[in-house]
């Protein structure tokens, strides 16, 4: 699959495929969840965030100008996820009902930008990436974990996601149970604007929130499941992402 048409400004999307390559991506991931965000993860001493799940991952990258890797994610085929036990998103989620969906699915994870990238396009040029692979290989579900950090302001973070749930909640028949629940608030209003940035644009590219969150105690987070089927990817929200054609990107 060919990604050199997948640019933006200085900014080019691909694969990283030799180890050293994905190295430098799970540096960026450590920077950015351990010692920016204070997740207790990875290799403290190499400065490396990696897991049993990184060998059997598809790993995609956003590089500068300088060929320096300023954004990455990790995909977990259905067919690769056989080979290392399940999907990431079932150490906190049962999915049952969605392992039951007919079709192929893809799992999204471990996406992360640099401090000095986030308001630039290089999100958008992630998701861009996603988007071909779900559409040429093809796959018809697209899943993983969106995270709403709890932190001192806990009550307004379940808040937030209660907010989300309301709001984008998927049909009863594809709702998941956290392995790990967190307590929803029954009522109160929380601005969806809270939420993380790269949360609202799963919602925004058409993304369900498959129910109830989890907590995931090494992030110090609010999870939940997201689930977005082919059939509603909203191409016109990418477009205005990349500020052009998403169909030329693509084509």
């Amino acid at each position: 699959m060919d990604m050199d048409d997948l640019r933006a400004q200085d900014l080019r999307v691909e694969f990283a495929e030799t180890a050293d390559e994905i190295a430098e991506a799970q540096r960026l991931r450590y920077q950015v969840f351990a010692r920016e965000l204070g997740a207790a993860i990875g290799d403290k001493d190499r400065e490396h965030d990696t897991d049993e799940f990184d060998p059997y991952c598809i790993h995609i990258v956003v590089r500068d100008g300088t060929n320096r890797i300023v954004a990455c994610s990790r995909i977990l085929t259905q067919e690769a996820a056989r080979g290392c036990g399940g999907f990431y998103s079932e150490t906190e989620f049962d999915l049952s009902p969605i392992m039951s969906l007919p079709g192929r699915i893809m799992e999204v994870g471990r996406i992360c930008v640099h401090t000095d990238y986030r308001r630039g396009p290089a999100i958008a040029l992630l998701l861009a990436g996603l988007a071909r692979m779900m559409e040429e290989a093809p796959y018809d579900y697209l899943i993983g974990c969106g995270s709403v950090p709890l932190g001192p302001q806990r009550d307004q973070a379940l808040r937030t996601v209660a907010t989300l749930i309301r709001n984008y909640g998927c049909p009863e028949p594809f709702r998941v149970r956290p392995r790990h629940p967190l307590p929803i608030p029954p009522d109160g209003y929380d601005d969806e604007s809270a939420a993380p940035a790269l949360l609202r644009a799963y919602m925004r590219l058409g993304a369900y929130v498959g129910g109830a969150p989890c907590l995931d105690a090494a992030f110090d987070v609010a999870d939940v499941f997201i689930l977005l089927f082919r059939s509603r990817f909203n191409r016109r929200y990418l477009e205005r992402l990349l500020g052009r054609s998403y169909k030329q990107q693509v084509a």
